[in-house]
């Protein structure tokens, strides 16, 4: 089956053992900070501990799925009883923890990072490695690597709640208040910068694929983009600051053009380049190789081929160089604490409701898709079908579709996240992924192993232009969907954003961060809900300023610590 490598393997959770005048002895039966971080394999299975950190037990709190139900190209969608998609989709808090997993998890990962950069700069690990630079780039890429994780998880709650609280040390103070917003993201530039000084720079293809999906250098360049573009947007557009600069801790900040040349070392050193197709890099493309037969007659005859998802050597898949940063699933099981959080649920979710056709499997019907995208996209840029999958179509596998299933349905879904199944050659149709990897456990709830991507280099290339208001690397990327050269605005950087980056989780934060999301949802829309004909619209609520609200067991634990976010 395929594996984690670093993700299920341990958590790191570590019990710190009591003192006593009479007992001085090392604990040798309990991992601490006293007795760990000492060897590669413990650095190795604290990491794992820091990247498990990213799962969350309430889907509402997984960050894709959450960006993806505010944003306004994607619907609530499920069914009659799926009322917490409904109302996160129209800017209602379904229950007062509805992002609290995703609080918790965070500062799990943050906390597990602090050990590691506090530890590991301390250690020696020369007696592990054949020579001393060997041992010194292993201590540079795990201090590096956690400091990244940190400043990913400080984005990640930034993005959602806001200012957060400061905990940049493994028994730092747990009770402070929450950081103004200025403050958060200094401190998530101040990490990215180091890391990058930090981390060796190993060219994406020379790094062997057991350590694919772990961050590195060129990954921190190209959030450090990302980030920059965030802060500098949502300051101007949502908190009317007009600001050009990322700050960073102790003061000074990093100027848009500092920014920009991160991202060019990146594009020109680290061997990451564009996949030849768009749609090669998703499942979908290799579900007529797996099958053995044409159970996707439109991807036979366009040619795809699927990059794979394990790097330049893949499993499975012809190499991948565009994808830089990732969560890796596996199989969920329901015998495990929440062992389904290990499958890729926006796979699941997004997927047909009531309908289990071949090649596309049945899910929730969630995060159903906006018509006004499909029809305002020219069908010349193969992007279009190759993002979203239309129902009735004997191309797509989905002639067959019974509609009326499902809420706020359009005919639209997702197509690069998406079940996949075809037959097992005994009768039935099992998932491709339960059937790539020999997976036993065929639930469709639990089948959906293609990893989610948080970062690929087609961002890297638009985010450069974005910053540095030039087309190249924005035409480059147009370029590959066979589409001609456009001069640079920010208008052709937003179309462009949004064709190429659809469903991927990005698109709601780039209307926040452009100010666009005060008027991105006055459209009244028709669709059906379960069969009977309706209006959809949805009211965004200027006052929350894009933000959710703080958890409220948060809140009450620290008893007047923590504020609540406007509006909530």
């Amino acid at each position: 089956m395929k594996k984690l490598r670093y993700i299920i393997a341990i958590s790191a959770i570590f019990v710190a053992s009591s003192c006593n005048d009479e007992l001085d002895t090392e604990n040798l039966s309990e991992k601490s900070l006293d007795n760990f971080y000492r060897t590669p394999t413990d650095i190795n299975e604290a990491m794992a501990g820091v990247y498990n950190a990213i799962y969350t037990a309430n889907v509402h709190s997984e960050e894709q799925v959450a960006a993806n139900l505010m944003d306004n190209m994607m619907f609530g969608g499920g069914g009659p009883d799926d009322k917490s998609a409904k109302w996160v989709d129209n800017f209602e808090d379904p229950a007062e923890d509805t992002y609290r997993d995703m609080w918790k998890q965070s500062y799990n990962g943050i906390s597990r990072a602090n050990a590691i950069i506090e530890k590991a700069s301390l250690a020696d690990f020369s007696k592990y490695f054949n020579t001393p630079q060997e041992a010194e780039d292993f201590k540079k890429q795990a201090v590096g690597e956690a400091l990244f994780m940190r400043a990913f998880f400080y984005f990640r709650l930034a993005k959602f709640f806001g200012g957060v609280p400061m905990i940049i040390k493994y028994d730092g103070d747990r009770l402070v208040a929450r950081s103004t917003y200025t403050e958060t993201f200094a401190q998530i530039a101040s990490d990215l910068k180091l890391a990058i000084e930090t981390m060796p720079a190993t060219p994406f293809p020379s790094i062997p694929t057991s350590r694919y999906g772990h961050a590195n250098k060129w990954v921190a360049e190209a959030y450090l983009g990302r980030v920059f573009l965030f802060y500098t947007g949502y300051m101007s557009n949502i908190e009317k600051k007009a600001t050009t600069d990322l700050p960073l801790v102790g003061g000074g900040s990093l100027t848009g053009a500092q920014v920009a040349a991160y991202l060019e070392d990146c594009i020109n050193n680290s061997g990451h380049k564009l996949a030849s197709d768009f749609r090669n890099l998703w499942a979908y493309s290799y579900v007529n190789k797996s099958a053995g037969k044409n159970v996707l007659p439109w991807a036979t005859t366009e040619g795809l081929a699927w990059v794979g998802q394990d790097g330049v050597t893949p499993t499975f898949g012809t190499g991948n160089y565009e994808t830089m940063f990732v969560q890796r699933f596996s199989f969920g099981d329901w015998g495990w604490a929440n062992g389904n959080i290990y499958t890729n649920r926006l796979a699941l979710f997004n997927s047909l409701r009531g309908n289990s056709l071949v090649p596309f499997g049945e899910g929730w019907g969630w995060c159903t898709v906006n018509p006004k995208l499909y029809s305002g996209w020219d069908d010349a840029d193969p992007r279009k079908r190759g993002s979203i999958l239309e129902v009735g179509r004997a191309d797509q596998g989905t002639d067959g579709y019974a509609k009326d299933k499902g809420d706020h349905e359009t005919g639209y879904f997702n197509k690069k996240y998406t079940s996949l199944q075809h037959d097992n050659g005994k009768g039935s149709n099992v998932g491709m992924f339960v059937q790539m990897y020999a997976w036993s456990n065929a639930d469709m709830q639990l089948m959906h192993a293609q990893d989610f991507i948080f970062m690929r280099f087609a961002d890297v290339l638009l985010m450069h232009s974005e910053i540095t208001k030039t087309a190249d690397g924005m035409n480059a990327v147009r370029l590959r969907a066979h589409l001609g050269p456009v001069a640079y605005s920010l208008d052709n950087i937003k179309t462009e954003r949004l064709h190429e980056l659809a469903f991927e989780g990005l698109h709601w934060f780039d209307l926040v961060r452009w100010g666009d999301v005060d008027t991105a949802f006055n459209d009244v829309i028709q669709v059906r809900n379960s069969g009977v004909d309706a209006n959809y619209s949805v009211k965004y609520r200027s006052e929350t300023k894009g933000l959710v609200p703080i958890p409220e067991a948060e809140v009450r634990l620290l008893n007047g610590v923590y504020n609540q976010n406007p509006g909530w």
